[in-house]
């Protein structure tokens, strides 16, 4: 599983010009399930984001997880983060299917929100724009083969 976790001031997801999820200060996690992965990789990828101590504390030092500073999380599928560009037009036989992601990423989602986060989300499967305001910038790739 790979998740590009950005901090945002705000972000959203609109689906045909309409805004379909927004929040405020918080991160925004383009997620990408790899064809491979189990509820095991979910849940290590859940706890990275909801436990990665990216905000930063009163010394400006990251020390701050998003849980203490009162983050939300929007969360959007990303089938392309398992793209091969090894070629000129990328392939995507590493990314899930969606028989196998959309559980996968339904269970990353279910885990935050157990974690007591306000979570919005896009539409597997769907032409999303994706706005959002990178905050420092500060933009982290969490990959499960490099745990």
């Amino acid at each position: 599983m790979r998740a590009v976790v950005t901090r945002v001031t705000e972000a959203s997801v609109a689906i045909g010009g309409e805004v379909r999820a927004k929040i405020g200060r918080g991160l925004c996690v383009l997620l990408g399930v790899h064809v491979s992965d189990t509820a095991a990789e979910a849940a290590w990828g859940a706890d990275r984001i909801c436990r990665m101590r990216i905000f930063e504390d009163e010394n400006g030092k990251m020390n701050i997880s998003p849980k203490d500073a009162g983050a939300e999380i929007l969360i959007v599928s990303q089938f392309t983060l398992y793209g091969d560009c090894r070629q000129r037009r990328p392939g995507f036989t590493e990314a899930a299917r969606p028989e196998t992601a959309v559980p996968l990423y339904e269970k990353v989602i279910e885990l935050c929100r157990a974690e007591g986060f306000h979570v919005e989300t896009g539409e597997f499967g769907a032409d999303m724009a994706v706005a959002s305001v990178n905050d420092g910038p500060l933009t982290i790739l969490v990959d499960t083969d490099r745990k």
